[in-house]
């Protein structure tokens, strides 16, 4: 009767068996053979947020919060999946006393929109009411006094357009996107009085 083989018991065997378990690892991991690349709802890339104004993490400019112009500031995206049916944003102040602050939350912006200038409503968008409650942009303005606080806008790209009113509230706009997320992408900056 033959011995059996085992990879303990041929030498160099043992390195072939873990080189072919990653790669069969990485063949099951490919998908069900589906030529289609798009991410299924529910599962998120990456969008790359960007402002001219400030880097991610740096300082929010004056200009653009309650103590200046209170306009919105400058945005560049990339990386937007070719198949999003819209965009949402959603900006809010995770540092606030009273539990999140939401300063700006926008849906139904153009799926190719690559770049927003400062002040400017978003293109084909819905602004809902944000903590101040109006609508559209409410820039930082945290408590005279306090560390600077961090202010988060969150871009969202959808396979569907969110059925919204247009007084929709953060949580409504967050209800509508789930399952309906194909990538997000952030920019946060800070800002202290």
């Amino acid at each position: 009767m033959a011995e059996a083989l085992t990879p303990a018991s041929v030498p160099g065997m043992r390195k072939s068996s873990a080189a072919l378990a990653v790669v069969l690892a990485g063949v099951a991991g490919c998908g069900h053979g589906s030529s289609d690349s798009a991410p299924s709802p529910g599962t998120t890339g990456r969008i790359a947020v960007t402002s001219p104004a400030y880097a991610d993490g740096g300082t929010i400019p004056r200009r653009f919060t309650c103590d200046a112009e209170d306009v919105s500031p400058p945005l560049a995206l990339s990386g937007v999946p070719a198949h999003t049916a819209s965009l949402a944003l959603l900006l809010r102040d995770s540092d606030a006393a009273h539990g999140t602050f939401t300063h700006w939350l926008a849906w139904d912006v153009g799926p190719h929109s690559t770049r927003l200038t400062a002040g400017e409503h978003p293109p084909g968008a819905t602004e809902g009411r944000n903590s101040f409650g109006k609508t559209g942009y409410g820039g930082p303005c945290p408590p005279h006094g306090d560390q600077p606080h961090h202010y988060v806008l969150t871009v969202y790209a959808t396979d569907r357009r969110p059925s919204l009113a247009p007084g929709a509230t953060p949580d409504d706009l967050l209800r509508a996107l789930s399952g309906h997320t194909v990538a997000t992408g952030t920019l946060t900056g800070r800002y202290g009085r």
